[in-house]
């Protein structure tokens, strides 16, 4: 019986393709903006997850506040102060960067110049465009050598070969400094805060910029095993403790990531819930659609029942080609939605990240829809009296 009526939903809608069509829009434009929206929201929230872990989600960075940086709290001693103070804390670096002009030949820049030990490559994991990351050596010996992120490479070495040559870096006069190697670009998210950097040995950094113990910043590598969430709290407790919370600010990838992910994630939820309204109303449309093919087959449930169908065959019979109606369009609502998804991806140069939840979502609503909004319909139709319906004109 479900089968024949089926086959007798299909039917009504090849008879009448254009109302069919009408019908069908508002379910189509509903579910292919929950489906759009639920997928472009883990695509965005995977793409930024993403970026944020090139930069390294197992790092925390410490920065003091300005009154605090030529306190006794804050110095190169900190690193290890803190490392034996704190679980799941693998090492501490000490960062210091300041502003500068560089120059080769007749072209000039400005860049932020970073002074780090050698192992501050493994907390960027650093990527070779060209050349490599200083060694341990050079920063010991406080050797004039300097790692290009890619954007500066670009600017000062246009034709892509900069490793060997030499830049100068003003102070308040220039220093050459031989180019050891090249940062490939990082992605677009993290461009600002590596492209534009060029980094030289730490000690090199304090003899020519600093010439004092005074620390501009700290990172943290947290151990493979550990929370990096968890060890950045442990780490504020530790300083809201040692120095107060106003004497420092502290940045932590994982949470930044955690917190878009959350954000993202609701917005897009509530940007479904808004487009599922959209169903709604395609909900409405089904039902009016349904009322009228009741009064146009009248004739035709009459003479149904003079066969012998009951009122639940024709509930059934009806209540089949309202579902049937909005399982179609949810089928072309999440064709139209993936469309949708894969050019704005395409386009923004995001990964696809399917929401197969939306396309249950989908299917689901869009068979609730057919059994509410067609429910009242099938009920008229089958309250329709037989003799009235076999004299209906």
């Amino acid at each position: 019986m479900i089968w024949e009526n089926i086959k007798l939903a299909f039917s009504s809608m090849k008879v009448n393709k254009m109302r069919t069509l009408l019908s069908l829009l508002g379910i189509i434009i509903g579910v292919g903006a929950v489906v759009a929206i639920l997928t472009l929201g883990n695509s965005a929230t995977a793409s930024i997850s993403s970026s944020i872990s090139a930069g390294g989600l197992e790092m925390v960075s410490i920065f003091p506040a300005s009154g605090q940086k030529s306190s006794e709290t804050f110095d190169e001693q900190f690193c290890e102060t803190l490392k034996s103070s704190v679980d799941g804390i693998d090492f501490v670096l000490p960062v210091n960067t300041g502003t500068s002009k560089l120059r080769n030949g007749q072209k000039t820049t400005n860049a932020q110049i970073s002074g780090v030990p050698s192992n501050y490559a493994a907390l960027l994991n650093y990527e070779a465009e060209a050349g490599s990351f200083f060694s341990q050596n050079d920063n010991l010996l406080k050797r004039q050598v300097c790692v290009l992120g890619s954007d500066i490479a670009n600017e000062l070495f246009p034709d892509g070969n900069a490793v060997g040559q030499y830049v100068s870096i003003f102070r308040t006069q220039a220093k050459s400094y031989q180019v050891v190697g090249v940062m490939k670009s990082k992605d677009p998210l993290l461009s600002i805060m590596f492209d534009n950097f060029v980094y030289i040995p730490y000690n090199t950094f304090t003899q020519r910029f600093r010439k004092v113990s005074m620390v501009g910043s700290y990172v943290v590598r947290t151990s493979d095993d550990a929370d990096p969430i968890k060890v950045g709290d442990s780490i504020t407790n530790y300083l809201n403790a040692l120095v107060g919370k106003d004497a420092y600010d502290l940045f932590s990838p994982a949470t930044l990531a955690e917190m878009s992910k959350s954000i993202t994630s609701t917005f897009s939820n509530f940007l479904a819930a808004i487009a599922a309204i959209s169903l709604l109303v395609g909900g409405i449309g089904i039902m009016n659609i349904m009322l009228v093919s009741v009064s146009e087959r009248t004739r035709e449930i009459g003479v149904r029942k003079a066969l012998g169908a009951t009122n639940r065959d024709i509930m059934g019979q009806f209540i089949t080609e309202a579902v049937a109606l909005t399982m179609v369009g949810g089928f072309f609502g999440i064709v139209v939605g993936t469309a949708i998804s894969v050019a704005v991806t395409n386009l923004v140069s995001w990964t696809l990240h399917i929401s197969y939840s939306s396309y249950i979502i989908a299917v689901g609503f869009s068979m609730i829809i057919g059994l509410f909004f067609g429910w009242y319909p099938a009920r008229k139709a089958a309250r329709l009296d037989p003799i009235e319906s076999l004299n209906y004109e």
